[in-house]
This record gives C-alpha cells, structure tokens and sequence, in this order.
C-alpha cells in the first residue's frame, strides 16, 4: 500500500469543518499543529505596529494514494480555498515509506478494494 501526505495550512476557524470533509472522503486520521503562522501574497496589516492576522492550524493526514486526489478537493472546498484568498492551502507529499500505521491499512484495504 502507497501513502501520501496532504498537509493544509488552514484557519483555526475552520479545522474542524476540513477534518470532517477529509474524513467523509476517507482520511482514516490527522495530526493538528496548532497556532501557525503564515503570509500570502498580500501581507499582513498592521494597526500601530501590532500584525493583524488570525491564527492558522497545520493538518496532516497520511492518506492512500487511491483516495489522496479525492480528499484534497473536499479539503479545498470545505475550507473555501479558491473562493477566498488567504483561506488555507493544502498539498500534498509522496510517502516512500511508513511505520505504525498497520491498524489503518486493514480499514483502508477494505475501502480501495470496494472502490476499485
């Protein structure tokens, strides 16, 4: 079995609503990074030299490489990433190799082999 990792830079305030839509297309798990930040094409304004920006959270989610494409457009579109500029992006990384993960490949079997 061959894994891919997304990861998605996302606002705090929709982690949830992205986790849900990547579980609901397949992600069997996800590590959350908390309290990132980051900057876009525009930067960040300033009111009296304090930076206005909200706080972003680092998803991972270690997928399937059958359902990675899948999950990485409900990601986007749960998080509104195209509609909105500065909403989040996401990627994802082929995996050469995992470890602790024998649990998720017995429900993942399942899956690929009914989408396949």
């Amino acid at each position: 079995m061959h894994f891919k990792l997304i990861i998605a830079l996302v606002e705090d305030s929709t982690t949830e609503k992205v986790l849900e839509a990547a579980r609901a297309a397949g992600a069997t798990g996800s590590t959350i990074i908390n309290q990132a930040r980051g900057e876009g094409v525009q930067q960040s304004k300033t009111f009296f030299g304090l930076t206005l920006e909200t706080q972003r959270d680092v998803l991972m989610l270690l997928v399937e490489e059958h359902l990675c494409r899948t999950i990485l457009e409900e990601i986007a579109e749960a998080g509104h990433f195209d509609e909105q500029p500065g909403s989040g992006i996401a990627f994802q990384i082929d995996i050469e190799d995992a470890v602790g993960v024998s649990h998720q490949i017995q429900t993942l079997s399942q899956v690929i082999e009914e989408e396949l």
